[in-house]
């Protein structure tokens, strides 16, 4: 969530040739001789064709000139007076030739071919001679060199543009004791966190604490790509971590490379490595991130090759085919992905002079307008191939909320220039209200799901970001509205602190419910989980900052403590799967968000909100 100060700015090559048997998927079935024979075969066929060139090359003693399978050469000439028959123009050189030259052309043709030939002999000898590991080393040596080589091709230096004042960070302490302690703590937190990453899962994806090694979802396909690196180093930055900001620069700068043949969720990469590296970016001023930004960028473009623009869920970072996720209604794409990519994609606009990117998500947007909404509200499925909505189901939590959060955040980023992002949000937002918003009969303001016609009393931990997002949307409301959303805004904040406060563990479930004589409390078991999620500490530091009321930063200590007490373990955070259970078992799972955003809150648009913050 973009601060005030990011937000008047305007605005993860080539693959590399596969040398092995993933080249050919078709034929590993049945191919699967040995480095050293193929060898041998190519060697063969090199060695035959040489013999070939030599035996059948034109004899002089029959033929008076090299013949290139031309009668006759023509070149465009008007003089006459060289001893060639001048032809509409042009001079006919043949018969009268050189004889000599053309022997000495042969000759010299002869003996380039019969020491080519020696050479491949020689070189077939050597080969006989390695073993194995030799000649497979050899052929990893020349893949590496290939892949260099066109890395250094796809490296073209980006448009010089204006450097916006670098965000940096205040590092001044906290003159009270207390508050500073507990800063302190917070950024204790950060370094277990990122230490043992460091220590057991680097260039992982994420961390397995427990198992102290690498861990990956399929959100990230095959490939490691350092999401927790790229993820947490705005936190790094800003909590005055610098030796570990330059370790993960260095990381991303000599392996972060995305010529991998790799299926990824676009909404995922985006949101963490575009957004990561474009924050750290401007943080920094560090080139390196805004290059690395872009050819990411340039991967995902592929994905917006459907009939109706609207981008695939996954892409192929290599072969750049897409596809959608087999669970999701009809086929369909799903708003809170293809609606969360507007900033980043207007950044890299702004940084590249391209205006691909811009048009792609407005194109986007322009196509959300031409249709129709049951209820106003808008679907969480849309499918691609037709341009109609799936299944009708709303939801501001999980499948549709950063889809509001960017209409509202475009507007801020464009300085409140953007006012059809700005309407589109009040459109939204006022739906929401009157179809989804209740009250429990214990008092507790929720926000429901609209699932054909219904309201699911059901609120999700995702869902707990919106009393931020009404807060901070309260200036610039309609009908000088920004007292009640303000007041909206609180109420969620308060029945998001119930749901963790009415835990064991005092941290929250993933989704609670408010049935019956149930309020704020998760029935089902595979609901009862968190996994270090932190919607609910962003919405206490939007309050905090819009109020300035204590209990908000009461609010968010008192989660750190939860979190500290049990989700940490020797190799870093742990999920917990059961918070209402005095003994919860670990999901062994360190989220790369955990670091992004628990620690210091929300990708691009909100890389300042954090703990740490609350205690300045």
């Amino acid at each position: 969530m973009t601060t005030p100060a990011l937000l008047p700015l305007s605005g993860r090559r080539l693959p590399p040739l596969n040398l092995g048997a993933s080249a050919f998927p078709h034929h590993r079935a049945t191919l699967r001789l040995s480095e050293k024979f193929i060898l041998l075969l190519i060697l063969s066929a090199f060695i035959t064709l040489c013999f070939g060139a030599f035996f059948f090359l034109p004899d002089s003693s029959k033929h008076k000139r090299f013949d290139l399978g031309l009668e006759d050469v023509l070149i465009p000439h008007v003089d006459t007076s060289k001893g060639g028959k001048n032809l509409g123009g042009f001079l006919i050189h043949g018969q009268g030739h050189d004889e000599h030259r053309h022997r000495e052309e042969e000759e010299r043709l002869r003996n380039k071919i019969r020491a080519d030939h020696e050479k491949a002999l020689e070189e077939a000898k050597e080969k006989l001679k390695k073993s194995r590991d030799e000649i497979q080393a050899e052929i990893q040596t020349e893949k590496n060199k290939v892949v260099q080589e066109l890395k250094k091709k796809d490296s073209k230096p980006l448009p010089p543009v204006p450097l916006p004042n670098l965000i940096g960070i205040n590092s001044g302490e906290p003159a009270d004791l207390d508050i500073r302690e507990k800063r302190n703590k917070i950024k204790e937190m950060m370094k277990h966190a990122w230490d043992n990453y460091r220590q057991y899962g680097w260039g992982h994806n994420e961390l397995k604490p427990i198992a102290r090694k690498g861990h990956s979802t399929n959100i990230f396909g095959n490939s490691q790509m350092g999401a927790t690196i790229v993820d947490a180093l705005d936190t790094l930055y800003i909590m005055g971590l610098h030796d570990e900001f330059r370790e993960g620069q260095e990381w991303i700068d000599k392996n972060l490379d995305f010529s991998v043949n790799s299926e990824v969720s676009v909404f995922e990469v985006n949101i963490r490595f575009i957004g990561g590296l474009l924050a750290a970016y401007y943080l920094s001023g560090q080139e390196v991130f805004k290059i690395k930004a872009v050819q990411l960028a340039g991967k995902l473009l592929p994905a917006f090759n459907t009939p109706t623009g609207i981008p695939w869920a996954m892409v192929n970072l290599k072969s750049g085919v897409g596809r959608n996720w087999g669970w999701a209604s009809a086929g369909s794409s799903i708003l809170a992905e293809f609606g969360t990519l507007h900033m980043e994609f207007v950044h890299l606009s702004y940084l590249t002079g391209d205006p691909v990117y811009y048009n792609k998500v407005m194109h986007i947007r322009k196509l959300l307008q031409k249709m129709d909404r049951p209820n106003g509200l808008y679907p969480n499925y849309l499918n691609p191939r037709t341009g109609r909505w799936g299944q009708h189901h709303t939801s501001v939590g999980g499948l549709g909320d950063s889809f509001y959060e960017y209409l509202l955040k475009a507007w801020l980023m464009s300085d409140k220039m953007d006012t059809e992002a700005r309407k589109m949000y009040d459109d939204a937002i006022e739906a929401i209200e009157k179809h989804l918003i209740r009250k429990s009969n214990g008092g507790l303001t929720f926000i429901g799901e609209w699932k054909n016609g219904h309201l699911e009393r059901k609120m999700g931990h995702l869902t707990c970001f919106a009393g931020g997002m009404f807060a901070l949307g309260a200036d610039g409301s309609r009908d000088d509205k920004a007292g009640h959303y303000l007041q909206l805004g609180a109420e969620i904040a308060h029945t998001c602190h119930e749901s963790y406060d009415r835990t064991t563990l005092k941290l929250g479930p993933e989704a609670f419910k408010f049935d019956g004589g149930v309020e704020a409390v998760a029935v089902r078991q595979n609901e009862k989980y968190y996994i270090l999620r932190p919607e609910v500490i962003e919405t206490y530091w939007y309050m905090w900052r819009f109020t300035h009321d204590p209990k908000y930063r009461q609010w968010g200590w008192e989660a750190a403590q939860a979190i500290d007490k049990y989700c940490r373990v020797s190799g870093g955070f742990s999920g917990v799967k059961d918070v209402y259970s005095s003994s919860p078992t670990y999901d062994d799972v360190q989220q790369s968000f955990f670091l992004a955003e628990t620690l210091n809150s929300s990708e691009i648009h909100s890389k300042f909100e954090s703990f740490e913050q609350y205690l300045e």
